[in-house]
């Protein structure tokens, strides 16, 4: 992979003649060949065997060969939670933005991407709309697609048209238009908007019903640098840690950092686990998973009127109708194979639908309501405590109890001759105990590089509304043929196009900003999360919530260049390997002395310590000043008693806009061992703007300062093919 070479001569007739002497023709190259990527970055996919590869590699100007990754899919109240019910920059300098998203498509008709009242896209825009079908206009100025194996299953539609339902969400989260009187059924009714409703969205579909390619997804980067997007979305990522070299939308983002383009990562959906962060590289931004003030309820109402609060997005309606209760291990089907231990948790074609016609089955654990469904059940009560803090939709009226209720739901039905339920339609409540981030949220500590904290920053991604394909089944059963324009679902994907949205704010206000300028001003305007309740700390949140209106006047900057990250590199011991990152074969180290990551320009801190060392470091930082011209900022702290944090110098002082200062954070403390984190903060405050930096101290193996890469157990997967399989809420690792 490398930097596109100048000059008239073609990239493709390079790599076209490349793979003809790996494979001894021009006709073998061209059916081998699957793309050629030459707009931004130099390099091409290709089929080819192990011993071709080999043969490759020793190729003269072939920096990197790796195997192509399949990787998953990572959301209107969410904008008015945060504080940014409306952006105060106007219509003609949003305008000016480009949001690319590199996912599953749009559905163009929707009313989202409704161009009325917009001007022609702005100059700059080189992209192009293709395939049969889909029509772009002045909101959604692009569409490419991008299919690297050539194979197509019967739902997916040979273009940038989505026939998942997540892009279209995704993009209409960014940077969709206002639409009033959105729901998913009734429910959550209100305006629909994006972040930046008057920015221009260009999609890049990878994803489809068998995943996304890691070949698709360079393709897409390179066209999205290419085509002068501002920004970039991937609500995507690898189900285990890669190296730098090998991951690519590392690749593909390091190169959009180049050209002077922020990506933006979701997290990755295996949480609560420790190290199972995805999309880490530094020159990205990485964002959790968060809840908003508001939860869809549905209660379960039993015959002697006891009434059960469940989670769940029900958008049926039984007008309270009674209807007959039954255990489901009392409805085995013995003909399938089924007992009284498999149905009573309902799984798909485990029942016996004579006696589940016509009644509620109560369930002893989260499923997606198909068994009930397909035994022509009305509805159905689960009992499972290991999902409390998110709500599914389902193909029927269902809801979600906990454990310790679904006992007593139990013993009503063994002590009661005819026992009967009803299930009332969704209610929307308010919880008053958000933000805090979701349990499926991946968490912290970094996989890769100890000394860098990811995730960055958290934002909404719990029961978000937003718009759908009207093609893609709206619930968590794969096949719902049911059709709705906007849909309520969670995910980090949800999260990582409000961090997107809130990025394209902060580039029309300041389009001269570095990617590393704006990602600054996210973190350390973010807003404080409560550690109460929040375990795990700055590992599940980063920096803090995001607070998109505050980002644009951040007081303070910690800007960083392709050399800082270049210097970040050789320090982590990327020293034969840079230029596969890079791309570029003159990128090389001016030492191979092997170094931490503290001095690496970031707007937060991080210090693994070996078992049994003492906490001992130096960090190096500039700050640049972007607010006022004469301001002098004072430094606040807080620490853990353990550790001694020394500022040097405790004050900045700045005359002009641009002008850069230096400081070092010292942190000592007495040896620790098996810590999992302690953290506090400095802040820099001028009296009107107040810069945050959290500072993480956490234990790690001896041996792996340069990396603590390891692998957690897997847990048993769900299977399935809804979007909540495929985005690994369901059947995570």
């Amino acid at each position: 992979m490398g930097e596109r070479p100048e000059g008239e001569l073609s990239v493709a007739s390079t790599h076209h003649s490349m793979l003809a002497n790996v494979l001894g023709s021009a006709s073998s190259a061209r059916e081998s060949l699957v793309y050629s990527y030459g707009r931004s970055i130099n390099g091409f996919a290709a089929r080819l065997s192990d011993k071709e590869v080999e043969k490759l590699s020793e190729m003269k100007g072939v920096i990197s060969v790796f195997p192509n990754q399949i990787l998953k899919l990572h959301t209107t109240r969410s904008w008015d939670f945060m504080g940014f019910s409306k952006g105060k920059l106007g219509s003609a300098i949003e305008g000016d933005v480009i949001v690319g998203l590199i996912d599953t498509g749009a559905w163009p008709e929707s009313k989202s991407f409704s161009d009325e009242d917009m001007t022609p896209p702005p100059a700059k825009w080189k992209g192009t709309c293709t395939g049969a079908n889909f029509t772009c206009n002045n909101k959604l100025i692009g569409g490419r697609y991008y299919n690297s194996d050539g194979y197509y299953d019967e739902k997916d539609f040979k273009s940038p048209r989505d026939s998942l339902g997540h892009g279209t969400h995704t993009a209409s989260t960014a940077a969709g238009r206002e639409v009033p009187g959105a729901s998913y059924y009734g429910l959550a009714n209100g305006m629909a908007r994006g972040g930046v409703p008057y920015a221009r969205i260009a999609v890049y579909k990878v994803c489809w019903e068998t995943g996304c390619s890691g070949a698709d997804v360079l393709a897409a980067f390179d066209d999205a640098i290419a085509d002068g997007v501002d920004v970039i979305s991937v609500s995507l990522g690898s189900d285990f840690p890669l190296p730098y070299f090998h991951d690519p939308i590392a690749i593909g983002s390091f190169h959009a950092m180049k050209r002077g383009i922020l990506t933006s990562n979701s997290a990755g959906n295996s949480g609560p686990y420790p190290y199972s962060v995805s999309n880490f590289a530094p020159w990205t931004l990485t964002v959790a998973a968060s809840t908003i003030d508001r939860k869809f309820i549905a209660k379960a109402v039993l015959g002697n009127g006891q009434i059960f609060d469940g989670l769940s997005i029900n958008s049926f309606e039984l007008s309270g109708t009674t209807y007959p209760l039954i255990w489901g291990g009392d409805a085995a089907n013995f003909s399938a194979g089924s007992n009284r231990e498999i149905s009573r948790y309902c799984l798909t074609g485990s029942m016996n639908s004579i006696k589940v016609a016509g009644k509620i089955v109560f369930c002893e654990t989260l499923w997606d309501g198909s068994g009930i469904l397909l035994a022509n059940g009305v509805g159905t009560i689960m009992a499972d405590s290991s999902v409390t803090d998110y709500a599914f939709s389902y193909p029927l009226p269902a809801t979600l109890i906990s454990s310790e209720d679904g006992q007593r739901v139990l013993e009503y039905i063994r002590t009661t001759e005819n026992p009967t339920a009803t299930i009332l339609f969704g209610e929307t409540w308010e919880d008053y105990m958000a933000p805090y981030v979701v349990s499926f949220s991946s968490r912290g500590p970094n996989p890769i590089t100890p000394d860098i904290l990811k995730p960055d920053i958290t934002a909404p991604g719990v029961d978000i509304l937003a718009a759908w394909s009207p093609v893609a089944g709206p619930s968590i059963y794969g096949e719902d043929t049911r059709s709705v324009d906007f849909n309520i679902i969670s995910g980090t994907s949800m999260s990582c196009p409000h961090a997107s949205g809130a990025a394209a704010y902060v580039k029309a206000a300041h389009p001269d900003w570095s990617p590393a300028a704006i990602k600054s001003a996210l973190m350390t305007t973010a807003h404080i999360m409560d550690t109460n309740k929040n375990d795990d700390l700055e590992f599940a949140y980063g920096s803090g919530h995001i607070n998109p209106e505050q980002a644009v006047d951040p007081g303070l900057v910690y800007d960083a260049s392709e050399a800082d990250y270049i210097d970040f590199l050789c320090k982590q011991g990327y020293n034969s390997t840079l230029s596969l990152i890079t791309g570029d074969n003159s990128s090389t180290c001016s030492s191979t002395e092997l170094g931490r990551g503290w001095n690496l320009n970031y707007p937060s801190f991080q210090l693994g310590v070996e078992d049994g060392q003492s906490i001992d470091a130096v960090f190096n930082r500039t700050v640049t000043n972007v607010g006022s011209p004469n301001s002098t900022y004072t430094l606040f702290a807080y620490f853990p008693s353990t550790v001694t944090v020394y500022v040097e110098p405790s004050t900045l002082s700045f005359s002009a806009i641009g002008e850069k200062q230096s400081f070092t954070v010292t942190v000592k403390g007495s040896p620790i061992t098996q810590q999992s984190i302690a953290s506090g903060a400095i802040t820099w405050k001028d009296g009107v703007h107040s810069v945050r930096s959290p500072i993480v101290i956490y234990n790690i193996l001896p041996g792996t300062i340069y990396s603590s890469y390891s692998t957690p157990e897997k847990k048993p997967n769900f299977k399935g093919s809804t979007i909540y399989h495929k985005n690994g809420i369901l059947g995570h690792n």
